[in-house]
């Protein structure tokens, strides 16, 4: 069975960390090196880096920042935002990204995914999804940052990016972002259940036992970033309370 994979998340916007409620991002948290040099001590699984405003600012990611931050991280490393070509993607592998996170990309350029997928392998590329319910209390994916309705659903979405070729499915609930009062158990559930491809969990994280309720619904790999930024609970510990719950970890 494969290890269950805990993944701090780190937002990053106009040169700093931020802490948002609702993908509504205000709130200073510190330096993006900072972070990286915490996390390399805490010997973390994964670290994903997100650059919140990239894609809504029309520009391409920062290649100098991931390549600063890659010679620093001794940790697989994913890095999204404002990937909108073959020859972004081939840039931040160059720097030092392990995996490519795309969001927007799906909706405005799917073949993109298939492109990245064909060109360095399924295992380089994570589809990013954000939802959140309408009126009817049904989910709709959102893209650029949350703030761009899709009109489609997370599922079929998930879907059409397993179809192209992605490796992973990070899933995130915009409505339970940064609350940290638990993931979306339905909305993991629903996506877990389309798939076949590992689905990370994001969105809504506040204690251990979240991350064990999102295990037992499908997810693979549990991403957080308030918890660990703003509580005394540590990935470590994490996976220690996981493993006694049953779930194999790496510690």
């Amino acid at each position: 069975m494969l290890k269950t994979r805990i993944m701090p998340t780190l937002l990053y916007k106009n040169t700093t960390l931020v802490k948002g409620v609702g993908f509504d991002s205000w709130r200073r948290v510190g330096s993006a090196m900072q972070a990286v040099k915490v996390y390399n001590m805490r010997e973390v699984d994964e670290l994903v880096f997100l650059d919140i405003a990239a894609t809504r600012e029309g520009r391409s990611p920062d290649f100098d920042l991931i390549d600063d931050l890659a010679d620093e991280c001794f940790m697989p490393l994913a890095v999204g935002g404002g990937v909108r070509s073959l020859d972004d993607v081939r840039r931040l592998l160059q720097v030092g990204a392990d995996k490519i996170v795309v969001n927007t990309a799906v909706v405005n350029h799917p073949d993109l995914i298939w492109e990245i997928a064909n060109r360095f392998g399924s295992q380089c590329v994570v589809v990013s999804i954000d939802a959140r319910k309408d009126g009817h209390a049904e989910y709709e994916a959102y893209i650029e940052s949350g703030t761009q309705p899709t009109g489609l659903g997370p599922v079929s979405l998930a879907q059409r990016a397993e179809s192209l070729g992605a490796g992973e499915i990070l899933i995130t609930s915009v409505d339970r972002d940064g609350t940290m009062q638990g993931y979306d158990i339905d909305l993991i559930s629903q996506v877990t259940k389309a798939v076949s491809i590992p689905v990370i969990a994001s969105g809504g994280a506040g204690s251990y036992a979240h991350m064990a309720e999102a295990l037992r619904a499908g997810a693979s790999a549990l991403a957080a970033a308030s918890m660990f930024h703003f509580t005394e609970q540590t990935p470590r510990e994490a996976k220690l309370y996981l493993r006694e719950h049953g779930f194999p970890t790496r510690i």
